[in-house]
């Protein structure tokens, strides 16, 4: 009797351990020193959590809208009845010419989007908590930043924390300096060739232009540092409090490049899992 053959299950893994320590550098892109890279960092990598959440997220930020109750209604119109050969729509009074009934060109809509309809999306806050975590262990792992589209030096430990001087940075001419001597200007420049006209009718309202998603810098707070960085193709400046799993992981796709000063960072680090 032949023996059957044991599929032998393969090990599923949650993705890559966040390091230890990773390397502090200044704003001349030396390196200062070492970090330990806080706890909250060595979450599980869950996709399937931050697309919820984004998603979710992306859903109740929506605007709702919908037509005026009288649009397409706007006419002075007859019906000609039975007997004439035609079809028995409404008519414009003293023409032929066919209107307001929803199948016909200029009529109103048969079932148009209402202001009451809840479109958003509910998620436990549980799951969005560990969403976010997932997504911030996700810029820890140099594979998912890379496999993201993101461009920076091989020898450059993410995320890329920097001293408290990137936060007195004061033109910038200055930030670009600083973002070339550590070597994260690579993904401006991504940024920046990326911007593209948009597909569609979205380019007439309001939305001509696309552009990838680069560096995030995340800072203490509001300082001279963020005001000369935040015009830069692609960089977006945030704080710890405004930091979410959709800023973390814009789209859903997790591992966005993370540039953080020393106070940011440890702030950080005092989040509860």
């Amino acid at each position: 009797m032949a023996e059957k053959k044991v599929k032998e299950k393969k090990a599923t893994s949650k993705g890559a351990r966040a390091p230890d320590k990773i390397n502090v550098y200044d704003i001349k892109g030396d390196v200062a020193g070492e970090a330990e890279l806080p706890e909250v960092f060595a979450a599980d990598y869950r996709p399937d959590l931050i697309r919820r959440a984004t998603d979710a997220m992306a859903a109740n930020a929506r605007q709702p809208y919908a037509p005026k109750p009288t649009a397409g209604m706007r006419h002075s119109v007859q019906t000609w009845g039975k007997g004439r050969g035609v079809s028995r729509v409404q008519r414009l009074m003293g023409s032929s010419t066919a209107a307001q009934s929803p199948n016909n060109v200029g009529g109103r809509r048969a079932h148009p989007p209402r202001v009451a309809k809840d479109r958003g999306k509910k998620i436990n806050r549980k799951e969005l908590l560990q969403a976010k975590l997932a997504a911030l262990h996700a810029t820890s792992v140099p594979e998912l930043v890379r496999g993201r589209g993101h461009r920076f030096e091989e020898e450059l430990t993410v995320p890329v924390v920097v001293r408290d001087d990137l936060e007195s940075i004061k033109t910038t001419k200055d930030a670009i300096d600083a973002l070339s001597s550590i070597g994260v200007y690579d993904d401006v420049e991504r940024a920046k060739n990326g911007r593209k006209i948009r597909a569609g009718r979205g380019k007439m309202r309001g939305r001509k232009h696309r552009a990838p998603r680069g560096l995030l810098v995340v800072l203490s707070g509001e300082c001279e540092g963020g005001r000369s960085m935040r015009n830069i193709a692609g960089v977006e400046v945030v704080t710890p409090k405004t930091l979410n799993v959709s800023v973390l992981a814009p789209g859903g796709d997790p591992g966005r490049l993370m540039m953080v000063s020393e106070s940011a960072l440890s702030e950080i680090g005092r989040w509860s899992r």
